[in-house]
């Protein structure tokens, strides 16, 4: 049992704690209690990465109660597309010094469908990624997109990139926690990836990011919110199963 154990804890890049490795295990058809693989990864020395509860990173915008926040901390939308999120985080480099990631997020699932990495904090971080978000996802109907009030996002370009399909839902002023599910992602990939390594350059960032988001986060990773599926695989249950349009 404990050689299946750290099979499944070296598939996930040693990240997958006592809950997940159970769920894995259990979907291979080997049945075993949480209680039991926790106790032989605590005999055996097997670690989960654990996320530290998350911290403010972006400054508060001027503006006050004219941004609603229609969101409402209701996470679990019932279809793709209906519910986005944004935010932008910090990444230390060695010699480019911080470089800065802006992410997508489709709440449904908790996929990235658009990441971008900048060395500057300017506006067309944002845009970028909402054309690439836009374009990935073909958006035909109305959605929602949340954001907290940084100045990238209450800018009027930002707006304009949006176009008339997205309502705009901003959190309270200091209260990232109306943020929480992208900024726990930003959490994860600090804490499962990139500070793991020393990361010397932008583009060596950039790289690392491209390996969590494509190669681990969207197509492996398995979530609570997601039945302990994938992002992409729970995306693709929900086409099956109930066969609409415009979705990914």
């Amino acid at each position: 049992m404990i050689q299946k154990i750290k099979e499944v804890h070296n598939e996930s890049h040693q990240i997958y704690g006592a809950p997940k490795i159970t769920k894995e295990l259990n979907s291979k058809g080997i049945q075993v209690a949480q209680k039991t693989v926790a106790n032989y990864m605590r005999e055996n020395n097997l670690k989960a990465c654990y996320v530290r509860k998350f911290t403010r990173t972006t400054l508060n915008s001027d503006f006050s109660s004219k941004l609603e926040n229609i969101l409402n901390r209701q996470f679990n939308p019932s279809q793709p597309n209906a519910c986005w999120c944004s935010d932008i985080t910090y990444i230390w480099t060695k010699e480019d010094g911080y470089v800065y990631l802006t992410s997508i997020m489709d709440l449904y699932s908790r996929k990235i469908i658009a990441w971008q990495v900048t060395q500057t904090l300017e506006i067309e971080c944002v845009i970028h990624c909402i054309e690439e978000a836009k374009r990935k996802r073909q958006i035909t109907h109305p959605l929602v997109i949340h954001s907290d009030r940084g100045s990238q996002y209450v800018s009027q370009r930002y707006r304009e990139a949006l176009g008339d399909l997205f309502q705009y839902s901003y959190s309270k002023k200091g209260t990232p926690w109306d943020n929480a599910c992208i900024e726990s992602f930003h959490a994860l990939i600090k804490r499962e990836w990139l500070h793991r390594v020393t990361i010397l350059t932008f583009r060596e960032a950039k790289r690392c990011i491209f390996e969590y988001i494509e190669t681990f986060y969207n197509t492996v990773r398995s979530h609570s919110a997601c039945d302990f599926t994938s992002p992409n695989q729970f995306e693709k249950a929900y086409i099956k199963t109930e066969g609409k349009t415009n979705q990914p």
